[in-house]
């Protein structure tokens, strides 16, 4: 016995020494730690699913009926539903004055995207619009009364607000859905179904 115990407190001192490294080994690896942006919860600035600039509004179940008269939508420039049987000529025609909202609606049923202002935008401002509608089949802009943002873009189903002329997310916008994919009848035509709109601006 005298022999063997020097031999058996070795044997128990290696087994020790190897269970606590196999232990270090398999017990301590972890995965990366997040990235700080996800630890703070600092908000992403990428647009939300199913959109194309940060701060879109997406709506859907928009109806497409033919009715006459005025319409109540719940949005304020509406974003589709009931419209018109005649549209308003959306072949990148910029208008002085408000257009029916059922005219509109029926463009934008088109492909058309609406490019609306406040009327008290600065005219320099306005002729910024402009050059981003006239002659672009597929758009059409118009001062809007009571309208509660600076600028607010429009296709179907689809809509932004920007307090500016020089935001980029109105290029983005307009690139993206000018006869886009959210357009409910695709190959619509655009052009003047009257062969006069009125109000039409000529500068």
């Amino acid at each position: 016995m005298k022999r063997i115990l020097p031999v058996t407190v070795a044997m128990s001192v290696l087994l020790l020494t190897a269970c606590a490294s196999g232990s270090a080994d398999l017990g301590t690896s972890a995965t990366p730690a997040a990235s700080s942006s996800q630890e703070s919860g600092a908000p992403s600035t990428a647009p939300a699913a199913g959109t194309v600039v940060t701060g879109e509004r997406t709506y859907s179940g928009l109806a497409q009926d033919h009715v006459d008269g005025t319409v109540d939508y719940p949005q304020s420039p509406p974003v589709g539903g009931a419209h018109s049987p005649v549209w308003a000529a959306c072949d990148g025609r910029v208008y002085d004055a408000a257009i029916p909202n059922e005219k509109a609606v029926h463009s934008l049923e088109h492909g058309a995207v609406w490019v609306t202002w406040a009327p008290t935008l600065a005219p320099a401002d306005a002729e910024t619009l402009h050059a981003l509608i006239e002659g672009v089949d597929y758009r059409l802009g118009s001062p809007y009364p009571g309208l509660t943002a600076t600028i607010t873009v429009t296709a179907w189903g689809h809509q932004m607000d920007a307090d500016s002329v020089d935001d980029p997310r109105i290029a983005t916008f307009l690139e993206a859905y000018t006869n886009g994919p959210q357009t409910p009848e695709p190959g619509a035509t655009c052009a003047d179904p009257t062969g006069a709109s009125p109000d039409v601006h000529s500068g």
